[in-house]
């Protein structure tokens, strides 16, 4: 079964309509479609789907679904934001939207006198809170960052997205040794806490897509890891345009061994 539940629309940073991206998932031969906008009530950022127009978000998603059940399944989830004392991705705070499932990620790091320093916008924000937040240290940064993904696995979510996001820029604007003793605990600690929440890791290509990395989240060691301890695995593309709604799944596909998500998820 030929299935993404990590996809992005206009109605958060993505670049096409729901319905291109339906029609871009039939031509490519998909037997289902999940749509997943970035959420972190009660914060509304033009990239996130926010209080007032989230409702709108799944109205639009299901009045698609209607109109191509006779050619693809098109399911309704979200991308929720875990940020400590701010916002967590908890299924009860978004259960008025009725969403097929919830995606749990980090995308912003807490720093010690509580600033946000964000994880994957760009190489100069990145660089930018590591020295005004960190005094430069990454691992401190890595390290909080890790802690997040740990502390995120308490709430009831479906699927844990890019587990090791902080490695986005580290290809092109290396700023930490993915070698290091150090970085290779972080992963075994996290696939750990992973393993014992029960949740599915999706394997996702979207560095791959934007030009970033070579291969997907997790990194081929942390996947090691995970698989070893048990954790099941789901592909996804974390699409932000209609042509990548697939991007390198014949790669991943013929290497990895994954689970049907709908049937774990629905």
């Amino acid at each position: 079964m030929k299935t993404n539940l990590h996809t992005h629309t206009v109605w958060c940073d993505g670049s096409d309509t729901v319905e291109d991206v339906v029609l871009s998932a039939i031509d490519k031969g998909f037997d289902a479609i999940g749509f997943s906008s970035h959420m972190a009530f009660p914060r509304a950022t033009p990239w996130e789907v926010n209080c007032e127009n989230a409702l709108s978000y799944v109205g639009e998603v299901r009045e698609m679904a209607e109109k191509y059940a006779s050619k693809i399944r098109v399911l309704c989830g979200g991308e929720a934001d875990y940020i400590k004392g701010f916002t967590t991705p908890e299924k009860m705070r978004y259960k008025a939207l009725g969403l097929d499932y919830l995606i749990g990620s980090v995308h912003t790091v807490v720093a010690p006198d509580g600033e946000y320093v964000h994880v994957d916008h760009s190489v100069e924000i990145l660089s930018e809170g590591l020295s005004k937040y960190y005094g430069g240290d990454a691992k401190a940064f890595i390290q909080d960052y890790f802690a997040s993904q740990r502390e995120m696995l308490v709430y009831d979510f479906d699927i844990i997205a890019h587990p090791d996001l902080v490695r986005k820029f580290n290809k092109k604007a290396p700023y930490f040794d993915e070698s290091a003793a150090w970085y290779v605990k972080e992963l075994e600690l996290t696939a750990e806490a992973i393993a014992s929440s029960g949740k599915i890791v999706e394997v996702n290509t979207g560095a791959i897509s934007r030009g970033w990395l070579e291969d997907a989240y997790p990194s081929p060691l942390f996947r090691k890891f995970l698989r070893e301890r048990g954790v099941r695995f789901i592909l996804s593309s974390d699409s932000h345009q209609k042509e990548t709604v697939d991007c390198a799944f014949d790669k991943f596909a013929a290497a990895e061994a994954f689970i049907d998500p709908l049937a774990a998820i629905l």
